[in-house]
């Protein structure tokens, strides 16, 4: 059982509570092995939640997942974990992410409590509505950005979150939703509305719009980020502006493979199979901590 149980909870989902970790590390805090040790916190418990809504989701679309090529071989949808399982799991990770959540405090508990709230509402409604349904999934991740602020808040008080990072976060979202929609649509092809109902009510058209203009926004809004005088102020140097081409590089790529590629409906998938996406994340990574930490 423990097996298909870790399956359902979709660990490879969890690259996106990585999130959690930008708090410290744009608070200049990384080396600060007690803050290191909250955010890690943090993310075990958005992993944990984010498992329950992964196991609530597949619980009630069972029927559809199974007519999809791929999610019929999810745990819940091939029978490996029997639905009574999974609902008797979900109460028992909830808790065990509320003892963490009420260690960091709370304000992590109450953003946690309200990314609980809009996955349930997600569940049982709102991902069958156009667009909204993006908007929610972007939401998440301006969620996780702010639990990694408010985590820090009870060790380390002047610990301020950037409006620049929620804006970044938003459209870096909105992005990758939008395109994960397009994906979807295109590999489902005439099915797409038994895989997914929300899917009959895009149309190719909407979603490469949409996909286009959350990528420029999202590039627009990083690179003003760079450049803006508290930013500047703040870090105590312009380097940060040289981490742009490889944000937009990043983008692109994901762009191309949304176009050429049928496993790109999953971005956590491309984060941890295409190289060259892989090789920009560590770039931006090693760029960035070198340049908030050593380049004053």
């Amino acid at each position: 059982m423990i097996g298909p149980l870790v399956q359902a909870l979709r660990p490879k989902q969890w690259t996106k509570n990585l999130l959690v970790f930008a708090g410290v590390i744009f608070a200049q805090q990384a080396g600060d092995p007690a803050l290191l040790l909250r955010a890690a916190a943090g993310f075990v418990a958005f992993s944990l939640l984010a498992g329950t809504v992964y196991m609530v989701n597949d619980l009630r679309d069972i029927e559809s997942d199974r007519q999809h090529p791929k999610k019929r071989r999810r745990a819940i949808a091939s029978g490996k974990l029997a639905p009574g399982v999974a609902w008797a799991m979900v109460p028992v990770l909830i808790a065990a992410a509320g003892v963490i959540a009420w260690w960091l405090g709370p304000g992590f508990t109450w953003v946690l409590v309200a990314y609980r709230v809009s996955n349930v509402a997600y569940s049982f409604g709102l991902k069958h509505h156009v667009i909204l349904d993006v908007f929610l999934i972007a939401t998440g991740f301006v969620l996780r950005a702010v639990a990694g602020v408010e985590l820090l808040k009870p060790v380390a008080p002047g610990t301020q979150i950037s409006s620049w990072l929620l804006v970044c976060t938003f459209f870096g979202a909105l992005f990758l939703g939008a395109s994960k929609r397009s994906r979807e649509l295109v590999n489902a092809g005439t099915a797409a509305p038994n895989q997914r109902a929300v899917l009959a009510a895009y149309s190719p058209e909407l979603l490469d719009r949409m996909v286009t203009v959350s990528a420029a926004a999202t590039l627009m809004s990083y690179a003003l980020y760079t450049i803006w005088p508290a930013t500047v102020a703040k870090f105590g140097t312009e380097a940060l502006i040289v981490t742009v081409p490889v944000v937009a590089y990043a983008v692109f790529r994901y762009m191309h493979l949304v176009r050429v590629s049928e496993t790109s409906e999953d971005p956590s998938q491309v984060l941890l199979s295409d190289r060259p996406i892989q090789a920009a994340v560590a770039l931006f990574v090693a760029l960035a901590l070198w340049i908030l930490y050593h380049a004053r």
